[in-house]
């Protein structure tokens, strides 16, 4: 199936917009839009009250302006917040029209689930893809699925697991329609892997279900979402809600239990003024294989890295493109069924956040695109939002200090431009200050609150959390502990806009997925900016007041404690039996398909092993992979693999295949693996005998 790239800035006419059932949200998104102004407002004047006492000064009207912009997006996401609580107390109807209760309906499209993996650990791969199979199998539904592994894999070790652990699987599922590709050239990464899936194979299928590496989803929730496909015949894609699992560390933990509590409000919310003009977060959706390769072929952006080449954070603008040629995208919050992993310490979630941070920021080339729903660029924007407000917040906090210290220190400054007998001095209201941190912390609080009364009028989830009592105590301490967390992500964002703006690009990083244990050398190296930091701004505070120390404390606590917080959240957790504090549903009463995944992930193996050696001993692994690298793309005409030239001389000058492999590179391992001549050639060799 052809999926060509798509202009960013089409000649007019050349758009082939359908517009099939748009949900009617004008009121929905005045609400959202009016409701956060007239807060903004009101948050504005009294910030402007405070300031204007002894006159508004330059730092004090930058600080101002800063206080709005931040005031408005803290005030955006409450308002969202509060719609979704609503929507959930009612049980508003699902707009697709998705009966969880319902019994489940029969299916008549062909559907691919599409599981993309680079460098992961393959047997835990298998182990929830074989999960997922048997929940799909158990609906009676699986005939109408095929299922494929779609590997970026760069080390060879890995890329022959993964084969090996496909083998297995097919056997284990009785030769189950599962099927393994493995690129040698990742193009464009994730969304190229994915594009080259549709080329290749798209026009056999309606839909394709997206997982990540340790994405897992119900049979239940796949069928229904096909189903609601199938009625919909305009709705392009439909995103679930993943639920975070299996947090073993204290920082992962903490996000499982602040997602799956406070989650489902925020994604109702956004998800009743989405409307049909909804996003995609890249993983856990279902899309329609036709409408994905007519309208979301990206292109590439101009210019060097960062900025340009291809689109990191590319689901924002897949769901933007498609959206712009009339196929509607919605979101399931209420479905269940979906679940994803959390990384396992603030370190490794800053190492991801720093690649969605140069994605997110690259949005600003497309934010002008033509013909792009106005939603579609609020996506972008708030997107964009999500990182920008780190470095604002930190710029506010030093405003702060600098009015502080230029008032105790350098008073001659602030005589007015024009002629005057009297200094202005800097002056605030203490009193109307307070009440705006308090206005601004209730915004920030009661999301919290909200979700907390939804959960007590649902006794069942209620119950399945472990009790009122121990969510209540799990709310303060949750909200205590990201207190502390909160200003060094502040530091680690801020830090990683700083070094895209200065042109270093994030590259392509492998995602931990363990139990979050850190060496502290890492964390000491890691942690030292946020320490340094929390210094700097304890010495300049206490420099002018004790009383301004105080109020910068929450900050300053956090930052000075980076070192020991990110030991103590990286620390892996005993395995508990019953409900415990940060407890979830999904932890105290797995559903079926987890509880299944994990068992099978306890028995899988752990070891992975030289790969020439598993080739050489497997015949029947040598022909899968002797199969599989048959099948991909022949190299162009006077195109040189530099690594595959140079391990050709070494395997010839090798009298052995121990002395071979003793010469040659990890790269130059991974460039035999993928010629089969070199490779027949290394497996045949003898291995070398240890000679008494």
């Amino acid at each position: 199936m052809a999926m060509p790239a798509q202009a960013l800035m089409p000649k007019p006419g050349t758009a082939t917009a359908r517009f099939v059932e748009p949900m009617p949200t004008a009121h929905r998104r005045a609400f959202l839009l009016i409701g956060t102004a007239a807060m903004t407002i009101a948050g504005g004047y009294e910030m402007y009250e405070v300031l204007r006492v002894g006159g508004v000064t330059l730092l004090e009207g930058l600080v101002l302006i800063l206080f709005v912009l931040l005031f408005a997006w803290i005030a955006f996401s409450f308002v969202s917040a509060v719609a979704g609580f609503a929507m959930l107390l009612v049980r508003r109807r699902d707009a697709l029209g998705i009966e969880t209760d319902a019994s489940l309906p029969g299916l008549t499209s062909r559907n691919a689930m599409l599981i993309p993996t680079y460098n992961e650990d393959p047997y835990r791969i298998m182990a929830r893809l074989r999960a997922i199979y048997e929940s799909l199998e158990e609906t009676g539904a699986g005939a109408q699925f095929d299922w494929f592994v779609l590997s970026d894999t760069t080390d060879p070790a890995i890329w022959v697991a993964e084969e090996k652990a496909m083998i297995a699987l097919r056997d284990d599922t009785a030769g189950g329609r599962l099927f393994y590709r493995h690129r040698l050239k990742n193009t464009a990464r994730k969304s190229g892997n994915i594009e080259d899936w549709v080329q290749r194979f798209g026009a056999g299928y309606d839909h394709m279900i997206i997982l990540d590496a340790d994405s897992l989803m119900a049979g239940e929730t796949v069928v229904r979402l096909v189903a609601a496909m199938e009625r919909h015949a305009g709705v392009g894609l439909i995103q679930t809600l993943p639920i975070i699992v299996n947090g073993r560390s204290l920082f992962a933990r903490l996000q499982q239990f602040a997602g799956r509590l406070y989650g489902p409000v925020i994604a109702a919310g956004i998800a009743w003024w989405h409307g049909s003009e909804g996003n995609y977060w890249g993983h856990n959706a279902i899309i329609r294989v036709r409408a994905f390769a007519e309208q979301a072929g990206l292109p590439q952006l101009k210019g060097p890295k960062p900025f340009g080449g291809h689109i990191l954070s590319h689901d924002f603008i897949e769901a933007a493109l498609m959206r712009r040629g009339g196929w509607t995208i919605h979101m399931a919050p209420n479905l269940g069924g979906s679940f994803e992993e959390c990384p396992p310490s603030l370190i490794d979630f800053a190492a991801r956040d720093r690649r969605w941070c140069q994605g997110n920021l690259q949005h600003l080339a497309v934010l002008p695109a033509r013909g792009l729903h106005w939603v579609s660029r609020l996506h972008l924007m708030t997107g964009i939002g999500s990182y920008l407000t780190a470095p604002l917040w930190l710029i506010f906090l030093m405003l702060g200090i600098l009015i502080s210290l230029q008032a105790q220190f350098v008073r001659p400054e602030y005589f007015a431009k024009g002629f005057s007998l009297f200094p202005q001095w800097p002056a605030q209201d203490p009193i109307r200050a307070a009440w705006v941190f308090a206005g601004t912390m209730g915004l920030l609080i009661v999301p919290k609150l909200l979700a907390f009364v939804l959960l007590l009028t649902r006794g069942n989830e209620r119950r399945a959390f472990g009790g009122g009592w121990r969510v209540a105590f799990g709310i303060v301490s949750e909200t205590l502990l990201s207190g502390l967390v909160a200003p060094v992500m502040m530091i680690f964002q801020s830090s990683a806009v700083t070094e895209i703006l200065l042109g270093r690009d994030a590259g392509w990083q492998v995602q931990r997925r363990d139990d979050g244990g850190l060496p502290v050398r890492e964390v000491l190296r890691k942690y030292a900016m946020p320490t340094f930091a929390g210094l700097a701004m304890a010495v300049s505070a206490y420099a002018v007041s004790a009383p301004l120390f105080l109020w910068m404390t929450p900050v300053i606590t956090g930052l000075l404690l980076s070192i020991p917080v990110a030991l103590l959240f990286s620390r892996p957790s005993p395995a508990r039996s019953g409900p415990s504090l940060f407890g979830t549903p999904e932890q105290n009463l797995p559903p079926r398909v987890l509880a299944r995944a994990n068992q099978l992930i306890s028995e899988a193996p752990t070891d992975i092993n030289d790969p020439i050696h598993e080739l050489h001993a497997d015949d029947l692994l040598l022909a899968a992979h002797l199969r599989s690298i048959a099948a991909q793309p022949s190299r162009r005409r006077g195109q040189v693999d530099h690594n595959l030239a140079v391990a050709k001389i070494k395997i010839e000058d090798a009298s052995s295949m121990t002395e071979a492999l003793g010469y040659l590179s990890k790269r130059e391992i991974y460039a035999v693996l993928g010629d089969a001549e070199s490779l027949r050639t290394l497996v045949k060799m003898p291995l070398a005998h240890r000679q008494d």
